[in-house]
């Protein structure tokens, strides 16, 4: 696996996760991010609904460490069932 990036770390990134509403998915997507970025506070989520309201959109934004933590967090969200999206 190549370390190829065109990212300088430490630097601010932003995560995005979409999913259903109906499921306290903020807090799930910020539960995911925390376990790889403990110092996340809380001005750092913003949530945009959908158009009707069925999903959300989470926006996180953390201060990247490497490009192997900014990995870990995007695996885990592409893991977990109730993430459809990550960006």
């Amino acid at each position: 696996m190549s370390d190829d990036t065109l990212l300088e770390f430490p630097c601010d990134f932003a995560i995005k996760a979409m999913g259903k509403s109906d499921l306290e998915f903020d807090l799930l997507v910020v539960e995911i991010v925390s376990r790889h970025a403990p110092d996340l506070n809380q001005n750092a989520v913003t949530t945009r609904p959908s158009k009707d309201g069925n999903y959300l959109a989470v926006t996180v934004k953390i201060q990247a460490t490497s490009k192997a933590q900014l990995d870990a967090i995007y695996q885990d969200l592409t893991d977990h069932p109730h993430v459809l999206m990550a960006l």
